[in-house]
């Protein structure tokens, strides 16, 4: 029986090639958006090779589009949006105006029609929610002042598009045939569906997944938050004639305010990344890069109207908003770009034969060079700041009157401890640093949870360890420690590997989930690697052994060694069969102790009996190990060396006397040692 698996190719290609652009990417630097699209170009029908099937990834794609507009909409909140609304609010009206009316009149530079060219002053006033979130994340800037009016401003644009989505197709959809009276029912039917999903969808949504929590079946609740995001979005095209993006959009708003919120969106989010790169791959399978090399003159004009010509635009909005001088350079990096909206708008207008195919490539060109320039916007935010206070002291101050937005926690700049993932372990271990007085900075992914951190005075940094370059904010070569108490070993892996590299001297503190992880992270370069589950052990194993009536210093030491011993409970090395020798030998009665003879003991160079050390401290030398071999009761002419283990019997105090006579102590010193 013959199967028709073309869906099924044309998918796993999609994402093995989006793979590949993704890696080189992130290799040079570049966003992984910027790989996708080209991945997208590499099996377009433009370029020579595999041709993948235009209208198959397509649908996919869709799919892509409803999970983007629904993590918009689960990530809507009023209340935030409400709080830089001085700022956001009229700064992305008038930035989308005046940036529209610039892209309408180069192109009627170009004669374009002044619908195409409406439709392509839209897509360049609205900046990529992806490329924004990742630009300040890797910069550490998310959870600042700054980054909360970026995200604010960027949800403005989103909320005015997904109104432009669902008016153009009332406007312009079969224009020859259409009345005032069908475009009333369209916006009625839209009207209705809002109303719906706010009212409605409130209530009934919530006490759904309510339910389904309540089965204690995580399947169920991730199958369910999808067929919400998909259902939701397919019944507002089926029953009420809106866009799939509305209706997605409006289901992620209608549950950003349950208790599952934060739950949902990582559930969703595998889901979204996944098809969120279907959808970038499918953009770039339309750019004909020949159309594009043809007329590189109108693609370097439109790039440099994006992000030279928005980034002007939001800096001289500074003189007219309440915000600081930096604030709106932050602002203006972040917003000089283009991405997913601008493509669901220009594939919309070519859908309703508002664009040709040519004139939608030259977008996505714009887009993909814009994206590409962007983190070097971010790099220019300080020598762009120091160039105009140093230019124009007076302009500077006229563009910073006003001050920066409070709520910005400093964030320590030297001998702190960096705390990566916030659970129950890391607010232990912040709770203890802060009783101590010592400097700690929190990174963490949820971006709720980094904003609650703040809010309580504990210095924050939001963005994921693993996948960004949020540790280059970190201060990793300046602090004094770095402790991981991820659960997700790999995440963890990839943190561990990134601050080695960051800073070669760091003692980094690991949390493994597995004992191979333990191993994997110890040649990574963690100092010490906690396994829980196999530290509870020890910690059993250590009570039983204090009950039994064992010293305590000696158990400490054989539990020290299992650790150093990668949690191999087989006693398979020197270390815990001398801990254990000690334990034997200390339930007979006597305690006998290893000490290692260092590189600066007084004691190198002297015979045992020049040492003396039995009159001086009242312990007995009763073994030796040299060289891996042991020397019992050794002669008085022994001379000791560097790296030798010394066996002593005596009691706690003449153990402790010798121990410090081994470690360096001077002759003056003697009568403190034995009296």
């Amino acid at each position: 029986m013959h199967h028709d698996i073309s869906l099924l190719a044309n998918l796993a290609i999609a994402l093995v090639v989006a793979f590949v652009g993704g890696v080189l990417a992130r290799r040079i630097g570049l966003p992984t958006i910027v790989g996708y699209l080209l991945a997208g170009m590499a099996i377009g029908p433009f370029t020579p090779g595999f041709v993948g099937d235009v209208s198959d990834i397509s649908q996919l794609a869709e799919i892509g589009v409803i999970f983007l507009m629904f993590g918009v909409g689960l990530h809507f909140s009023l209340k935030d949006l409400w709080a830089v609304r001085q700022i956001a609010l009229p700064g992305a009206i008038l930035q989308m105006i005046i940036a529209t009316a610039l892209g309408f009149a180069l192109s009627q530079v170009w004669e374009w029609t002044p619908v195409s060219g409406l439709i392509l002053g839209l897509s360049i006033s609205i900046a990529s929610t992806v490329v924004l979130l990742r630009g300040l994340m890797d910069n550490g800037m998310l959870n600042t002042s700054a980054g909360r009016i970026a995200i604010g401003w960027l949800v403005l644009e989103d909320l005015a598009t997904v109104l432009i989505l669902v008016l153009l197709p009332i406007i312009f959809g079969q224009h020859n045939e259409q009345s005032f009276w069908s475009a009333a029912l369209s916006l009625f039917k839209a009207a209705l569906f809002v109303a719906v999903m706010l009212f409605a969808g409130r209530r009934l949504l919530p006490r759904l997944l309510d339910m389904i929590a309540s089965t204690r079946s995580r399947e169920l609740f991730i199958l369910a938050a999808v067929a919400i995001a998909l259902g939701t979005a397919f019944g507002a095209a089926a029953f009420f004639d809106v866009s799939l993006a509305l209706g997605a959009f409006l289901a992620g708003v209608v549950l950003s305010e349950s208790q599952f919120s934060h739950q949902i969106g990582d559930d969703v989010l595998p889901f979204r990344e996944t098809f969120a790169v279907i959808f970038f791959v499918s953009v770039g399978m339309i750019v004909n890069p020949v159309y594009l090399w043809a007329n590189a003159g109108q693609v370097l004009a439109l790039t440099a109207l994006i992000v030279a010509g928005k980034a002007l635009i939001t800096q001289l909005l500074g003189f007219l908003l309440p915000a600081s001088g930096r604030t709106m350079l932050v602002v203006a990096a972040g917003l000089s770009q283009i991405g997913e909206f601008s493509f669901i708008l220009g594939s919309t207008g070519m859908a309703l034969g508002l664009l040709s195919q040519e004139q939608y490539s030259l977008i996505l060109a714009g887009s993909l060079l814009s994206i590409m320039l962007n983190p070097l916007m971010f790099r220019l935010i300080r020598p762009v700041e120091q160039l105009m206070q140093r230019m124009s002291p007076r302009l500077w101050q006229w563009f910073d009157s006003h001050p920066a937005q409070p709520g910005d926690l400093a964030l320590p700049q030297a001998d702190h401890v960096v705390v990566v993932g916030y659970g129950r372990v890391g607010q232990h271990i912040v709770t203890v640093l802060e009783r101590l007085g010592v400097p700690r900075l929190v990174i963490e992914i949820d971006s709720g949870r980094a904003a609650e951190f703040n809010a309580r005075g504990v210095p924050t940094l939001f963005g994921d360890a693993a996948n960004s370059d949020v540790l280059m904010h970190a201060g990793l070569e300046r602090a004094r420690a770095l402790v991981v108490t991820l659960p997700d070993e790999t995440a963890t892996e990839m943190v561990v590997a990134a601050a080695r590299n960051i800073a070669p001297n760091l003692p980094i503190i690991a949390r493994a989930a597995t004992t191979s992880g333990v191993g994997r992270l110890m040649n990574l370069g963690a100092r010490d690697v906690i396994h829980p589950e196999l530290e509870g052990g020890l910690e059993v194993m250590r009570h039983t052994l204090l009950c039994l009536g064992y010293p305590a210093t000696q158990v400490q030491g054989y539990t020290d060694a299992v650790r150093r011993d990668e949690y191999n409970t087989t006693v398979s090395t020197p270390a815990e069969h001398q801990a254990l020798d000690q334990m034997v030998r200390a339930a007979r009665g006597i305690e006998i102790a290893w000490r290692l003879v260092g590189e600066q003991s007084s004691l190198i160079g002297q015979t045992l009996a020049e040492a003396n050390i039995r009159a001086r401290t009242g312990a007995s030398v009763i073994a030796l190990i040299r060289n891996q071999q042991l020397i019992a009761n050794p002669k008085s002419s022994t001379v000791f060396q560097a790296g030798d283990l010394l066996g002593l019997i005596g009691d706690h105090d003449q153990i402790a006397a010798a121990e410090q006579l081994i470690c360096g102590v001077s002759v003056a010193d003697e009568a403190a040692l034995v009296g």
